[in-house]
């Protein structure tokens, strides 16, 4: 099974992002990666509307570029690669364990991408993600973004050799977002991933609503909307965000705050799921 980069339309894409076709080098792909997360929200919906088109490049493009939606990260990677790819990057993707290695399943999809000689991280596809590629080097920073994060060197066995730690600082303290092995992935790989994350019954993504929307205020700085389950919050860089609990009615307005944009019957269906996870399992 091939990634099919070639499928990409990639003008669309570009159109969509307001991102330009350069050459490769580490200034371009940091616009492309900012381009794409302030672009493309992550979130969850499609697992909890129980209706996944799945990750294959087609369906992607068309629910990201077409339908102007977002996804998670097996989504926001599989895009990605194939921009990088059709641009003339030297791209590979890699699977990482997200918390405690030793406990978690592979199921997230990162990429890594040479350039001059050196390896970086670009993961445009976490939760809340660095607005640019952090070399693979221990110790590593980029400020970009809400948060620092940093690239850490890991001395835990790993099949594939070296392993990579991301981490991330919110507060005072550093908090480990996953751990990256060097074993070759293959597009089966990323859809049994995507398969595991989706279906499986004690994935967090069908019993929470994860919604994430990057922004940037007039004077650059970058912003954040977050709407979950229960509460939605809004921050900027270098402050504490404010979080408030939201009543399902507004949920409609925040989806399209957050570009994700649902048909009406989809709103509904979604509403009515949230209902059913706030009010608990019936016994």
């Amino acid at each position: 099974m091939t990634w099919e980069t070639a499928d990409l339309d990639l003008t669309a894409y570009l159109d969509r992002t307001e991102a330009a076709a350069e050459p490769p080098s580490l200034a371009a792909l940091t616009r492309l990666q900012t381009a794409h997360v302030r672009t493309f929200p992550f979130e969850s919906l499609d697992v909890l509307l129980e209706q996944h088109p799945g990750v294959g490049l087609a369906a992607v493009q068309d629910k990201f570029v077409r339908r102007h939606r977002g996804g998670y990260c097996f989504e926001h990677g599989t895009l990605f690669h194939a921009v990088l790819d059709r641009l003339g990057y030297d791209v590979e993707p890699r699977l990482a364990r997200v918390g405690d290695p030793r406990a978690s399943p592979r199921t997230h999809l990162v990429l890594l991408v040479r350039l001059e000689g050196r390896r970086f991280l670009s993961d445009p596809g976490i939760g809340i993600p660095p607005l640019e590629p952090i070399e693979l080097v221990d110790g590593a920073e980029s400020s970009a973004g809400l948060w620092p994060h940093r690239i850490r060197v890991t001395d835990a066995e790993q099949p594939g050799g070296r392993a990579w730690e991301l981490w991330r600082r919110r507060t005072d303290d550093w908090e480990q977002m996953h751990t990256i092995d060097e074993l070759p992935v293959r597009r089966v790989d990323v859809e049994m991933g995507h398969h595991w994350t989706s279906t499986s019954p004690v994935t967090h993504f069908r019993s929470s609503l994860m919604l994430n929307r990057h922004g940037v205020d007039p004077d650059g700085t970058p912003s954040l909307l977050t709407v979950t389950l229960d509460t939605v919050s809004e921050g900027r860089r270098g402050e504490v965000p404010r979080r408030r609990p939201y009543d399902l009615s507004e949920l409609p307005e925040l989806l399209q705050r957050a570009g994700a944009r649902l048909t009406a019957d989809e709103s509904k269906r979604l509403i009515d799921r949230l209902d059913d996870l706030r009010r608990g399992p019936t016994t």
